[in-house]
């Protein structure tokens, strides 16, 4: 099947997910088999929990300024362009959503581009996202592009290096590619060498802890793997008795949320998804030590942990259920919101426990990057296909430049900037405080990013893998079904090498 048929026929599959005439599985054993390389994360689970995320704050709308500069050199260079429309489909995501106030407030007033940004479920940005690129039309100038999709869509969009460059124009002198860190550069928008878009946004794993809880039990953050498992044993067995538990998971049976917490702790104990020669490696003796010690952890945790996928795990922090966890740091700003949180202020944040060991990148394969610092993050796009290429390339600069990227950080909920000037901008400091929206927690996320973050493994087969393989399998080991690790690894690895064809 040539590559233009694969998308529309994966534009169609998705649409019919879309609509409930297919479900979940169904899409991805047919999608993989295209060749087409999208984590489950990235592709179709991560909506239910972020669609919550990002409610736009008046309050920071009107605490926040623009930068002259940007502003300025958007208005001037845009002129020509003014009445034109630039269109852009998107998750509901933190940054998407203070982009989109933004555009209406500035933007557009600014320099007459209109710019129509279509939020939607991400299954169906998948869609339309196959759909363009496969039919050549440009309905979309822009795209949003999940981490995993580098390598399907690479041939689809610009490369904004290239672009920059040869339209001098048009570019924003203080732009400064270098600025975005680097670790995203590699780990989101890079396939073989070119950039497939500009980085983003970044869900990343950080260690969250109940600061009342921690005096009380006068317990310190956890650097080690062990001192996280102690410190859940310690807060199990003296708070329990008032509904606070040590820990808390994201562990539902066959959800991709319970890959998540899986390739945490296995990255965490030495270990990797797979090895160089592409064969699975969860069952060997580090994967096995990691499943030892989630064991142990999980019997720190509420009974509802095999039910909640980041849903579930978030409200029981946010409900004040559970002593710490590791996992998304976007929960912060929304669990120091008062009106919806019972610990607004009593979190505090760190980076995750160092690893026992990390398995090297040359012994692991797929492009994995074994660490603690589990990632999902996504890319923005200029279409080639695009007809109003020139203010697309003009909106694309100012909504991810470092001026714009800080306000969005602060408007948008609490996400995480992804260049290095933009944690140290005015209003991105002055919003570090307990409350809705904090960005308290971004000297943390930003540590993790440049030292502690995880990949998992680039390969057609993962949505498949990450979905219908690991987590049903892992699924059925907690519910009773397999009687020790070795055995339920050893049989995810017979279903990972029928489905990779080794």
């Amino acid at each position: 099947m040539k590559e233009r048929d694969q998308k529309y026929y994966l534009a169609n599959l998705a649409d019919k997910l879309a609509k409930g005439k297919i479900g979940r599985r169904d899409f991805l054993r047919k999608a993989f088999k295209l060749g087409l390389s999208m984590s489950a994360l990235g592709a179709l689970s991560y909506l239910p929990f972020r669609g919550r995320l990002g409610a736009i704050r008046p309050d920071a709308l009107a605490a926040t300024s623009a930068s002259g500069d940007a502003l300025a050199w958007a208005k001037d260079v845009g002129k020509p362009y003014s009445g034109k429309t630039v269109r852009m489909a998107t998750e509901s995501t933190p940054p998407s959503k203070g982009i989109a106030e933004l555009v209406k407030s500035e933007f557009t007033p600014a320099t007459g581009i209109n710019v129509e940004i279509e939020v939607l479920p991400l299954e169906q940005v998948l869609q339309k996202l196959t759909l363009d690129v496969a039919s050549g039309t440009g309905t979309y100038d822009l795209y949003y592009m999940d981490q995993s999709w580098m390598a399907s869509f690479s041939n689809d969009t610009i490369d904004p290096r290239e672009i920059y460059d040869a339209k001098k124009e048009l570019a924003f002198p203080d732009y400064n590619f270098d600025d975005f860190l680097k670790p995203l550069v590699d780990g989101i928008s890079m396939y073989k060498g070119k950039m497939v878009g500009v980085p983003y946004d970044i869900p990343i794993f950080i260690q969250m802890y109940r600061m009342d809880v921690y005096d009380e039990l006068n317990l310190k953050v956890a650097t080690t793997m062990d001192e996280y498992l102690k410190n859940a044993q310690i807060i199990q067995e003296k708070k329990k008795s008032a509904g606070i538990y040590g820990t808390t998971g994201q562990m539902k049976s066959g959800h991709y949320s319970l890959n998540c917490d899986w390739t945490a702790w296995l990255w965490g104990h030495g270990g990797s998804v797979f090895r160089a020669d592409g064969t699975f490696s969860g069952n060997d003796a580090e994967g096995l030590e990691a499943m030892e010690y989630w064991i142990k952890l999980k019997e720190n945790m509420p009974a509802g942990v095999d039910t909640w996928t980041w849903d579930g795990e978030f409200q029981s922090v946010a409900q004040g259920i559970a002593g710490q966890v590791l996992s998304w740091g976007e929960f912060l700003p929304s669990c120091d919101d008062p009106k919806s949180s019972k610990v607004s202020g009593l979190l505090g944040v760190a980076i995750p426990p160092k690893a026992n060991k990390l398995r090297p990148l040359d012994q692991c394969g797929y492009g994995e990057i074994p660490n603690v610092g589990h990632q999902g993050g996504s890319a923005l796009g200029l279409s080639k296909y695009s007809e109003v290429k020139d203010p697309a390339w003009i909106f694309m600069q100012w909504a991810t430049c470092p001026d714009t990227q800080a306000r969005i950080s602060v408007l948008g909920g609490g996400s995480s900037p992804m260049r290095h000037s933009t944690f140290n901008h005015p209003d991105v400091l002055a919003a570090a405080k307990v409350g809705a929206g904090t960005t308290r927690h971004f000297p943390v996320q930003k540590e993790t990013i440049e030292n502690y973050m995880g990949s998992e493994p680039d390969l057609p087969e993962w949505a498949e893998i990450s979905n219908n393989i690991i987590p049903v399998e892992l699924g059925r080991f907690f519910a009773g079904e397999y009687k020790s690790p070795k055995q339920t690894m050893d049989i995810i690895a017979k279903q990972v090498h029928k489905t990779i064809g080794k």
